[in-house]
């Protein structure tokens, strides 16, 4: 469960007291999400989330995320909206941690996404992109290439309790992808973690995207190359060429990929899947005993790098 921090119902009340939110009927930890704690709060004028941001977050990226979700918002981007103070503040504190209170978005995230879902997301994505085009803000990946292995060699020595020889195969990887990262791709403002429990839907509508704090400036085709890996594969880890395909396509229709960006989706996918195996492999094998959040498994991360490894051009995703 992503509560890290609990907020006594008198803190609560008293940070609400510094909005125009009404007065507080009820409020519950949310189970989904890893990084930070959050609540959905109950008012008699409505509901919301609170986030409270946990160690993870540096301090400093906050206002970038905040900004963010309101300039998209302002683009007609459906996701959620910061609440600012009486003050014209965004960010407060609670609990000792830095906290904001964000507008409720309607809608459930799908467990088994379909080709419909794919292809939502994909038009989707590309018109989030374009909608941050002219946003000012900006923040490098903190999870890009170079980041990669010093996560990694903190925990290489254990690496093989999961799977023999893991290590050295991993270390290998490393090396291939710093050597090889493509650079000069279209860049701009990308959400960096579209997982599923981040995109909302209502039925087979998409209704909405949240959790924006992994979001950087960084290769447009490396959000694309995220999601190819959190929505094509099955529960079997078999790679879902149909679902790709629809992804893909639905994306291009609203922003064309270059052939740069094309000709780089294998490498990026298996640099993405490297991406969330090293901060996986972390979490596994630092994991506090008794912890609510149970840590995910990291293999199945280092099975999708194998088969982006073996992927040698995009006609494997699924595109002529």
């Amino acid at each position: 469960m992503a509560v890290y921090t609990e907020v006594p119902d008198e803190d609560l009340k008293a940070f609400l007291a510094g909005y125009d939110a009404g007065t507080l009927l009820s409020f519950k930890g949310i189970a989904e999400g890893v990084e930070n704690t959050n609540y959905i709060v109950h008012t008699d004028r409505g509901s919301y989330i609170l986030t409270l941001y946990e160690k993870r977050v540096d301090p400093g990226d906050l206002p970038f995320f905040l900004d963010l979700m309101a300039h998209l918002s302002a683009k007609g981007m459906t996701c959620p909206v910061p609440l600012r103070d009486r003050d014209g503040h965004a960010l407060g504190m609670l609990c000792e941690r830095p906290a904001a209170l964000i507008s409720f978005l309607e809608g459930v995230w799908v467990r088994k996404p379909n080709v419909e879902h794919c292809r939502a997301l994909g038009d989707t994505m590309a018109a989030m992109h374009k909608a941050a085009l002219d946003f000012s803000g900006t923040r490098r990946n903190a999870l890009s290439v170079g980041d990669w292995r010093p996560i990694f060699a903190s925990v290489a020595d254990r690496a093989d309790t999961l799977q023999a020889g893991l290590a050295d195969e991993m270390e290998r990887e490393l090396t291939y992808l710093e050597a090889n990262w493509p650079q000069d791709l279209p860049a701009g403002i990308i959400h960096a973690d579209l997982f599923p429990d981040n995109v909302f839907f209502i039925n087979s509508r998409l209704s909405g995207l949240i959790d924006f704090y992994f979001a950087c400036r960084d290769a447009l085709a490396y959000d694309v190359a995220v999601c190819l890996n959190a929505w094509c594969f099955e529960p079997d880890l078999s790679f879902n060429v149909t679902k790709a395909r629809a992804l893909l396509t639905a994306y291009a229709g609203r922003r064309a990929l270059s052939q740069a960006e094309y000709d780089a989706l294998p490498l990026l996918a298996r640099g993405a899947a490297m991406r969330f195996f090293v901060t996986r492999l972390y979490d596994w094998l630092n994991h506090p005993p008794g912890a609510f959040v149970r840590p995910k498994d990291p293999l199945e991360y280092a099975k999708r790098i194998r088969f982006h490894r073996s992927v040698t051009n995009t006609r494997e995703y699924g595109l002529d």
